[in-house]
């Protein structure tokens, strides 16, 4: 947990890399943001997007087409691994290349303990202490479209001609809580990384960024921002 001007609040093994799996969504996003790529442009879902290393489902079916600010929006918000993917295929020169912007912009901004492998974060080779997970996170707050994609509860989109919308929710369950104040969240599962959550909140008038890798239980991750919340709100 780290305070506005990024010092520690509350630490432990901050320094120790570690799978981060959906989390790495948060940096294909701010390399998509930094291209000067069309955000209208319309992107179709391929066979390409499939996810072939954890074996996930999606409902973004081959032929699925939205906006690349839709794919942005539902990878971010309900993290839509389909969608990850997309952005990063039609990436000038594919997906290797986008995966290099990925490592470049980590290396730009100090993460010198992180390393991407996908941008869907479904590689367990993709990995980042917590000291490094927090600046990304207090970098992807300076994005407008993360902060809002990220704290968006629900969303409906129409990706098929023939059918109707399809609504997809917020992974994180917390800003369904109105005592909360989230400004950016992010999920994340893998058996190898273990259930992740990140935030930028606001407790007791605090800004805060929170980083929370490798919790076992489902629930755990917001049990331990609850917990931290009472922590900080009791000044203990």
């Amino acid at each position: 947990v780290l305070d506005q001007d990024g010092e520690a609040v509350y630490s432990r093994h901050v320094n120790e890399p570690r799978p981060i799996a959906s989390i790495t969504k948060l940096m294909t996003a701010m390399v998509v943001l930094d291209s000067d790529l069309d955000l209208q442009e319309k992107i179709t879902i391929t066979r390409d997007d499939r996810d072939l290393i954890q074996l996930t489902g999606s409902r973004l079916k081959y032929g699925a087409a939205l906006t690349r600010k839709q794919m942005l929006q539902l990878a971010l918000m309900s993290s839509e691994n389909r969608a990850a993917n997309a952005l990063a295929r039609t990436w000038p020169h594919g997906k290797a290349s986008f995966v290099a912007a990925m490592n470049k912009k980590a290396d730009e901004l100090g993460m010198h303990a992180s390393h991407f492998n996908d941008p869907a974060g479904l590689d367990p080779g993709n990995v980042a202490s917590a000291q490094d997970t927090a600046i990304m996170v207090r970098a992807a707050m300076s994005y407008p479209l993360i902060r809002e994609a990220t704290t968006t509860r629900s969303a409906r989109v129409r990706p098929y001609r023939d059918r109707g919308e399809l609504m997809f929710n917020n992974t994180n369950r917390l800003l369904k809580n109105k005592i909360w104040d989230i400004q950016l969240s992010k999920t994340g599962y893998l058996n190898e990384s273990g259930r992740c959550l990140v935030m930028h909140a606001e407790i007791d008038d605090q800004p805060l960024t929170i980083v929370l890798l490798d919790s076992y239980g489902k629930l755990t991750p917001f049990g331990d921002s609850n917990r931290i919340r009472k922590w900080i709100e009791s000044g203990s």
